[in-house]
């Protein structure tokens, strides 16, 4: 009885067990391991398609290598395509097992479909597993002469991931030079990968010179550039950019030859023949010629304003940093870049920025016309630049400030808060820049006094009273109200504004400012607890006391008139951005080495001696002004030791 009991139990045993490894083998992976396994062509199929999806979604299956590897030896290039992006995923994690396939993949390598031929050597290439490069050798040795331009335009692209891998294997076996040699070829598209490639090797390499263009390659690269594919065409320029001309002449030929994809659909092939234009106008003498290109890049760059919005803003950073080389280059275009209803606001500000550049004194009336339309819009940050870049060209063209001024007063009518801060704040500086040439409006001002609310803003209309007291019947009042609330002032700027306006309205009006001025320096050394406030009262106090033509020499002296900002970059960072043109270093208008760093690099740091150029301080990791747009870079090394990749749009 007791053994039946047992054996009962047992047999339970077992059931429960079977159900339980049932269960585990239910998995999606067991299910994929099984299709992958099956004998109908089509459910293989449709399993390796699953694998791919499930590893395209972070999912784990590396567990089924081997299954996926049985499914390599199929005449089906989807499978064949799908298997090796299977195997460039998962090489790192499996280096011995990815050995199994090479027999595979050499026997690809020889497969009279030009397209398995070069899948084959281009999958090879990728799996960076150090134990292929052996059997990848004669392989690519085969591709690189390969009667296929397809094939040999990738094995060209091996021979950089060769190299990056191992540089010795690259050179024993000859790969440099066979991609020396394709520089030659018929075909436009293996030129052109054979010039990225050696780009590639000469950054992997510093200092070691592996290749450099010389006045014999360059003719070739000009013929095949006519017929490369826009990035190929890329490459191709940005190759000749390294290069330098050995005559005026040759100079000459190379800017005429280029002149034509000027006029390329692709923004960035655009952007890159400007770049080099600009940087051959430099060896070319001849004064019809400069002319020449310089008309010929304006309706190209006036093109791209055409485009999405995202192309128009990097059209727009990169017509920026021309202008500053080129001036006048678009002041015919003025209109082209006046803003749209629909336009993104970052269009927007760049737009405002490149008006104001090639504004001229011919066509100012039609900008203020245009920028008293853009200080009616609803935001905020818009209506305050349009509104400092009235007050930019009053300051810069003296024949259009009494225009600039009428628009300003305009404005002033429309009695919005934020639009009434910012035309007090711009008045302020053009009465700097005109000194007492529009004391007529100032009245006109005042009547809005009640509107102005911001620190900036009392700071610059208190300044105006003082400046203009002789011309304001009320001034004492007006004055008097500001000082009653002094000590209320939590602004530094209002509050020795009101102390210098109360000052000059003494001197100018004795009799009516007296009772003024004591007031306020009384408010100001007595109660005040600003230490700058209180030392400025005590001077002016004592100045007073003791010799009140000395205080009138310092009160009244005449301000140096004011001058605009230098919107503009250094001519160091300027050529730097200009070697650099279409790229995103000319976007963020930073070099690109604050930003990218070489693979050579120790840690991806750049140099101290780089940093200090670019304005970083190494000693304190502070970062400090990058060129005179007051731009600041800053150092990210989370991605330490990567290559150098620049991004072209």
């Amino acid at each position: 009885m007791m053994n039946a009991t047992i054996q009962t139990k047992i047999a339970q045993f077992q059931i429960v067990k079977q159900k339980i490894l049932a269960a585990l083998r239910k998995g999606e992976n067991y299910e994929l391991k099984t299709e992958l396994n099956s004998e109908y062509k089509e459910r293989r199929k449709e399993a390796v398609r699953r694998v791919i999806a499930n590893m395209t979604v972070g999912k784990d299956v590396s567990g089924l290598f081997t299954d996926v590897l049985k499914n390599m030896h199929t005449d089906d290039l989807e499978i064949k395509k799908l298997i090796y992006l299977y195997l460039i995923n998962y090489a790192k994690t499996q280096p011995d097992l990815v050995i199994l396939a090479v027999n595979t993949f050499v026997k690809d390598a020889e497969d009279t479909n030009p397209l398995i031929r070069a899948l084959a050597i281009r999958t090879m290439g990728c799996l960076h597993v150090q134990e292929v490069l052996d059997h990848l050798s004669d392989p690519l040795r085969k591709c690189l002469k390969d009667p296929s331009p397809y094939v040999r335009k990738t094995a060209v692209m091996c021979v950089a991931k060769v190299y990056d891998l191992s540089p010795a294997i690259a050179e024993e076996n000859g790969f440099v030079e066979d991609v020396r040699r394709a520089l030659s070829d018929s075909n436009p598209m293996v030129i052109s990968n054979a010039v990225t490639v050696l780009t590639e090797i000469n950054e992997m390499a510093p200092g070691q010179n592996i290749w450099r263009l010389d006045s014999k390659t360059v003719p070739t690269l000009l013929a095949a550039i006519n017929e490369c594919v826009e990035w190929g065409q890329i490459a191709i320029l940005e190759a000749l950019a390294d290069y330098t001309p050995k005559t005026e002449k040759e100079a000459e030929s190379i800017c005429e030859r280029l002149l034509p994809r000027l006029q390329h659909a692709n923004g960035s092939v655009v952007l890159t023949t400007v770049r080099l234009l600009l940087k051959y106008e430099k060896y070319v003498h001849r004064a019809d010629l400069l002319s020449q290109f310089s008309k010929k890049m304006v309706p190209p760059l006036i093109t791209l304003l055409s485009s999405e919005p995202e192309i128009q803003y990097v059209a727009l950073r990169n017509i920026n940093i021309i202008l500053q080389r080129h001036p006048k280059m678009l002041s015919k275009e003025i209109r082209v870049f006046f803003c749209k209803y629909n336009d993104p606001i970052y269009v927007k500000y760049e737009k405002l920025d490149v008006l104001v550049r090639i504004c001229s004194e011919r066509n100012t009336e039609p900008l203020l016309n245009e920028l008293k339309e853009y200080a009616r819009e609803v935001d905020v940050d818009f209506v305050r630049r349009a509104i400092q870049a009235i007050g930019r060209l009053a300051i810069r063209y003296e024949s259009s400030a009494d225009k600039a001024v009428k628009v300003l007063i305009e404005l002033l009518q429309l009695k919005a808060n934020s639009v009434v801060q910012d035309v007090v704040v711009v008045l302020r500086d053009v009465f700097r820049r005109y000194p007492q040439s529009f004391a007529d409006v100032v009245p006109t001002l005042c009547e809005h006094i009640d509107y102005v609310n911001e620190p900036d803003a009392k700071a610059a209309l208190i300044w105006i009273l003082g400046e203009y007291s002789e011309h304001i019947s009320n001034i004492g009042n007006l004055l008097s109200t500001s000082i009653e609330s002094f000590l209320d002032e939590e602004d530094e700027g209002v509050q020795l504004a009101l102390v210098n306006s109360a000052v000059k309205f003494f001197l100018k009006r004795p009799q009516q400012g007296q009772a003024l001025v004591l007031k306020a320096l009384q408010t100001a050394t007595e109660k005040c607890a600003n230490p700058d406030v209180r030392d400025r009262a005590y001077i002016y106090w004592r100045l007073l006391s003791a010799d009140p033509n000395s205080a009138r020499a310092v009160a009244l002296v005449e301000m140096p008139p004011v001058e605009l900002e230098s919107a503009s970059l250094s001519a160091s960072l300027l050529e730097e951005l200009i070697a650099e043109l279409g790229s995103v270093a000319s976007v963020l208008q930073k070099p690109a080495k604050l930003f990218v760093y070489k693979k050579t690099d120790k840690a991806g740091v750049p140099r101290d001696s780089e940093m200090a150029n670019a304005g970083f301080d190494s000693a304190e990791g502070g970062a400090t002004s990058a060129g005179d747009n007051g731009t600041t870079g800053g150092i990210d090394t989370s991605n330490e030791g990567e290559p150098e990749l620049l991004i072209s749009f």
